[in-house]
């Protein structure tokens, strides 16, 4: 792999707009923070929205807006969550789909997540695989745990490949809960990635203070990277985030450093097997 893949996630529904203000929670304030992070560097965007009262919400008409306005005002690739909020209800999570993303989130388990449990029964599971097949949505399998990457292999062999053939992943290191955002951890699962399809690709994201070692790990072991205000709200012991761009620029000046230079989005759509615009 001669390039990097950059993933920003640059909400999130975790923080609060009140405990962390530079969080972006309106349309606008969406669109302005994809259009930077794509100038530096990032081809993805993965999506959580906020109601009015910078609340997450699943609601289908701000989906559907936010979509649009994202391919209007940018070249990313637009990533919905079909997670939503732990609290949120199936249907509403599968309803996501309906805002005809290019992509989206495909947990693979469930999961501790903090005091919560985060459910993704396998029915479930099958039924967003399946659903995302017909509509021609490509899915990043979002990994927490070891297991979950034997579980999508089940998924693969029962109910056969991804819309466009090709297989990625993304593993969510530093949950608590999940697996740690360590070296070893990250090298565990990919040996285990060698029992999926040849060609199988991996994003890795570090939750909070895991999110250097884990980009470390990640590129050394020939993956790729997902960042943002999502993930972690600080910089360094002490920094607040300032910005998800500020992100961004350092997780392209760690791939540059690895000689694997930022993917742009029309070759990210080549390696993801996502139809061109």
């Amino acid at each position: 792999m001669t390039g990097t893949l950059i993933t920003v996630a640059p909400t999130g529904a975790e923080s609060s707009k009140a405990a962390v203000p530079a969080l972006p929670v309106t349309l606008d304030e969406l669109v302005a923070t994809a259009k930077e992070c794509e100038a530096l560097g990032a081809a993805i965007i993965h999506v959580h929205i906020r109601d009015d009262d910078a609340k997450p919400t699943l609601d289908q008409g701000r989906l559907r807006a936010t979509v649009a306005g994202l391919r209007e005002s940018t070249g990313l690739i637009v990533q919905l969550s079909s997670g939503g909020s732990v609290t949120d209800p199936e249907a509403d999570r599968l309803a996501v789909l309906d805002a005809g993303p290019e992509m989206a989130s495909c947990t693979m388990g469930t999961v501790n997540f903090g005091d919560d449990v985060f459910m993704n029964r396998w029915e479930f599971v099958v039924e967003l695989h399946t659903r995302m097949q017909e509509r021609g949505i490509v899915p990043e399998y979002e990994i927490f745990d070891l297991g979950q990457l034997t579980t999508l292999q089940r998924l693969l062999s029962s109910y056969g490949l991804p819309f466009g053939g090709h297989v990625h992943v993304d593993l969510v290191m530093g949950v608590p809960g999940g697996m740690p955002g360590t070296a070893e951890a990250l090298v565990a699962c990919r040996q285990a990635l060698r029992d999926l399809p040849e060609g199988t690709t991996f994003s890795a994201t570090g939750i909070g203070r895991s999110t250097i070692p884990v980009m470390l790990a990640s590129l050394s072991a020939g993956g790729h990277l997902r960042v943002g205000m999502e993930d972690t709200v600080t910089y360094a012991k002490g920094q607040p985030v300032e910005s998800n761009m500020q992100l961004v620029a350092r997780a392209v000046g760690f791939a540059q450093l690895a000689q694997r230079p930022p993917l742009s989005p029309s070759e990210a759509r080549e390696l993801l097997g996502i139809p061109a615009r």
